[in-house]
């Protein structure tokens, strides 16, 4: 096996499509067992020890569909958005509720997520 440059890679990834991304990105998190999550900001210097309870706190939280309601179209518009999925693959999402649309993803980011469902009509739950 031909090992790829760094360059070589990227003008693959380039001229995928999304949903091929999106599958790669998939199947590379399977095979590796890993997550890819968007880079988040450092924190600086740390200070004194936190106490243990704040250790224990959740940091990582599941959006979940429970139900579509009436405006099951505004619902997977608001999937999209929410997640890099086609068209197809959000329907398939919204008509297979429950179903997770975000998955370990920080208290901001779910609170946000559950707004914008429910604000289209979607039952929503947090994890």
């Amino acid at each position: 096996m031909v090992a790829l440059t760094q360059d070589e890679l990227l003008a693959e990834f380039e001229g995928m499509t999304l949903i091929q991304l999106s599958e790669f990105v998939k199947a590379f998190e399977e095979k590796f067992d890993v997550t890819a999550a968007a880079a988040v900001a450092v924190a600086g210097p740390a200070g004194p020890a936190a106490p243990a309870e704040a250790a224990e706190e959740k940091d990582e939280f599941d959006v979940i569909l429970t139900g579509a309601g009436d405006k099951k179209i505004q619902v997977i518009k608001v999937v999209r958005e929410l997640t890099s999925l086609g068209l197809k693959e959000a329907k398939d999402l919204v008509d297979g509720a429950p179903k997770p649309v975000l998955e370990k993803v920080n208290k901001e980011a779910a609170d946000k997520a559950k707004e914008s469902l429910e604000g289209a009509g979607a039952s929503v739950e947090v994890k």
